[in-house]
């Protein structure tokens, strides 16, 4: 079975009333929602995921990055951070992510990996990402992937390099 080919994913967050709104029509109340001079910080809880107690993102525009992790509800459990290549779209308090299906996992301590690849590939041949959109985010996936390798696969070194000197490495509770 070949894999199944879906409209493009748009987020949208209103950083005044602390909402985001998923493509899939259902929306979350966040419980961090702050502007930085980096991006946007969010985290929201996820009480319909039984492993999971709440995902942290950070949205860097300049970047053209998503950084995504899930705190798990266990303690003592591992979670990977993930990078997704995005196009943000600023206006005013509303922050419009494009989710160009093409990320990095970055386990602690371990190499990065890109995932995603399948879903990016069958949306490029499905017409529901552009050739400009594909040549994007390939652009920004290995540009990320060559720059963290160069950090030992460090998020917290490379977020340094990078001008960011808030602290990532969101643990479980």
């Amino acid at each position: 079975m070949g894999t199944v080919i879906t409209p493009q994913l748009v987020d949208v967050v209103d950083t005044v009333s602390a909402v985001r709104n998923y493509s899939s029509g259902a929306s979350r109340r966040l419980t961090t929602c702050q502007v930085e001079d980096w991006g946007l910080r969010l985290e929201c809880p996820t009480p319909e995921d039984p492993f999971t107690d709440s995902e942290v993102t950070w949205l860097m525009p300049d970047l053209g990055l998503r950084l995504t992790r899930r705190r798990p509800r266990a303690p003592h459990t591992d979670s990977s951070s993930v990078l997704t290549a995005v196009r943000v779209v600023r206006d005013g308090r509303t922050w419009r992510t494009t989710d160009l299906l093409l990320g990095l996992e970055v386990p602690g301590g371990t190499t990065a990996r890109i995932v995603r690849s399948e879903d990016f590939a069958a949306a490029i041949s499905g017409g529901v990402i552009s050739p400009a959109d594909a040549d994007l985010a390939l652009r920004t996936v290995h540009r990320t992937l060559e720059q963290v390798s160069q950090h030992r696969h460090d998020l917290a070194d490379w977020l340094v390099n990078r001008g960011i000197y808030d602290r990532w490495s969101p643990a479980a509770r």
